[in-house]
């Protein structure tokens, strides 16, 4: 085998490889050799049959194989004999010429064929010792702990019967029956009985739940109201639509009591129980957005310190990937880039360099992390896999099972695992002073700082959470 190196043009590297017909004569011969003794073809005892005649039966079939396992074998010379790093799998070209691939095949000429590949930089580490970073870090306050309460007791508060003349207020809770039409037709998911409706809560459609203030147990109103542009269901959305509510009975929020009770409700033994529960699942909410942003500080320090050049095809797929999430953003808020006061091309420029981060980030900290030795445990990777088959309440044996069969997938679960790991190491040699802030000063920017970690800028603003969700989480965390 004859291995040529025909190209090398910054990340990107060609190699010619010739195998020439002698070669591959004898490794068909070798092949067929070693069939002689397996193969059971009627008329012939077993290991007798002719290698001429597997020739004519099996030659292509064994050619195949052996064209196969000589790309092989030259993947791996070129790799070894040069010490490369792969950005992706090579790519193989073989001639366009039928007639000099069927000479090939029948072991009467070369076979010539081309390696492209693309291969990962080589990475300098940067000195870290003149990195400073500033940790923020909130105490909870009593108020927090208070207000959390308060929404747990208002979410977990009792209704009783107001009676039949009474009139529906805000705050009450109607129990209600409906039919919705559409241009006078019924349509899918339009119809309900007996459900409950906080009056001011906000969970109809905007202006339903106002036309029934002031109704009565036992009235019907017509309700009018349109869908909202965004609605998820897209042949309702923008569109009108009437519902004939029956409002079977209105119900008064009895008072809210925060005690030992309330606790109880939630599984644990008392009021202190639940407050601890709470301030300590706020803190670990505190926590997390604080290691947000010290990691966020700790990528800047990062990217500032590497320039280098950046495999075309990574960065073509990881802006692929972003962008498809700005255009499904894009498509379901109905909006333009002119109502983002941009272009398209303007757009694309920007998401590109998110791109460019994200994979100079990635390939900077694997380089950090492979010299380092991070290693990730077997009992890590099965630990974060149990959390993700709990995100499928009903489905975790199909998930497991996912994850199990598919490497690729499996890897997924691997990489953050192994990016915490490397963070957690990089923050072990550099300066980091912890500094005391609110919690407005801790929840700042967020959505800014998730778009600095190179997420897309829509992506990250829904998937920000606020602190005042804690409380619930805490309560489920403390009774299980």
């Amino acid at each position: 085998m004859n291995v040529t190196e025909t190209l090398s043009q910054g990340l990107k590297r060609e190699f010619q490889v010739v195998l020439n017909a002698a070669d591959l004569k004898t490794r068909l011969d070798d092949g067929l050799q070693g069939l002689q003794g397996k193969a059971k073809i009627n008329g012939f005892r077993p290991g007798k049959v002719p290698v001429g005649h597997l020739r004519r039966l099996y030659g292509r079939s064994v050619m195949a194989d052996v064209v196969q396992n000589a790309v092989n074998e030259a993947n791996q010379k070129i790799v070894t004999d040069n010490g490369l790093k792969l950005a992706f799998e090579p790519q193989i070209r073989f001639p366009e010429n039928k007639d000099e691939i069927e000479a090939a095949m029948e072991a009467k000429g070369d076979l010539a064929f081309t390696v492209a590949l693309e291969v990962l930089p080589k990475i300098e580490l940067a000195d870290l010792s003149d990195v400073a970073l500033v940790k923020p870090v909130a105490e909870v306050p009593d108020a927090d702990v208070d207000a959390a309460l308060d929404r747990m007791a208002g979410s977990n508060r009792s209704f009783s019967n107001k009676g039949e003349k009474a009139k529906a207020d805000k705050g009450d809770r109607l129990l209600i029956s409906f039919v919705g039409t559409l241009e006078g037709k019924p349509f899918d998911g339009g119809t309900g009985e007996g459900i409950p409706l906080d009056l001011g809560a906000g969970q109809f459609i905007p202006g339903f739940e106002e036309q029934l203030e002031g109704a009565k147990a036992g009235e019907t109103r017509t309700v009018k109201v349109t869908f909202p542009e965004n609605y998820a269901a897209e042949q309702l959305a923008g569109k009108p639509a009437e519902f004939e509510v029956t409002v079977t009975e209105v119900q008064a929020p009895e008072a809210v009591k925060i005690d030992d009770e309330l606790a109880k409700s939630f599984g644990l033994e008392s009021l202190d129980a639940l407050k601890t529960a709470v301030r300590e699942q706020i803190g670990r909410d505190f926590a997390q957005h604080s290691r947000r942003k010290l990691k966020k500080a700790l990528l800047d320090a990062l990217d500032g310190k590497y320039t280098f050049e950046l495999p075309p095809t990574l960065v073509e797929q990881e802006f692929a990937s972003v962008w498809s999430q700005v255009e499904a953003d894009m498509k379901e808020a109905k909006k333009s880039f002119e109502d983002e006061n941009t272009t398209e091309e303007a757009a694309k420029a920007d998401y590109r360099k998110i791109a460019e981060r994200r994979v100079r980030l990635g390939l900077v900290l694997a380089e950090i992390g492979e010299q380092a030795k991070v290693q990730i445990s077997d009992e890590e990777v099965t630990q974060a896999l149990i959390e993700r088959a709990r995100q499928f309440p009903g489905q975790e044996k199909q998930v497991w099972e996912f994850y199990r069969k598919n490497p690729q997938a499996l890897a997924e679960i691997r990489a953050p695992i192994f990016e915490e790991k490397v963070v957690d190491h990089l923050l072990g040699q550099v300066k980091v002073e912890d500094q005391t802030v609110s919690r407005e000063a801790l929840y700042a920017d967020e959505d800014a700082e998730e778009t600095a970690e190179a997420k897309p800028k829509k992506a990250a603003a829904k998937k920000a959470k606020k602190a005042d969700k804690a409380e619930e989480a805490a309560a489920d965390d403390a009774s299980a």
